[in-house]
């Protein structure tokens, strides 16, 4: 898994490549989570997400209940297919904010 973290009209960015499992999940949950410490509009660009299994979801969850604790947004954005999928299982794409990509994103947040 790689990733960059960037920031763009007020919103923080981070953009996750590659596979989401067990042995990167422990990664990504420390960018996730030192990324919502910092900031209150986080979008998670995972376009380029070939795959996610149960550790990666969590870490999502855990992200987002951070992030609502303290006041923060976080919406996804550009998600691929095989992402979709396992949301829609687990039935997160009725919890979590999904864009398009990432100017609808930045203006569907205030």
């Amino acid at each position: 898994m790689e990733h960059q973290v960037f920031e763009q009209q007020g919103h923080h960015i981070v953009s996750l490549t590659g596979e989401i499992d067990l042995e990167t999940s422990p990664a990504a949950r420390k960018i996730l989570l030192d990324t919502v410490d910092t900031s209150t509009k986080l979008l998670i660009d995972m376009a380029s997400v070939t795959y996610i299994d149960s550790s990666g979801i969590a870490i999502l969850v855990e992200a987002f209940q951070r992030a609502k604790k303290k006041g923060g947004q976080v919406a996804f954005i550009s998600l691929n297919p095989a992402v979709v999928r396992v949301l829609s299982l687990a039935r997160l794409d009725k919890v979590f904010s999904i864009h398009a990509d990432m100017e609808s994103a930045i203006h569907a947040q205030p």
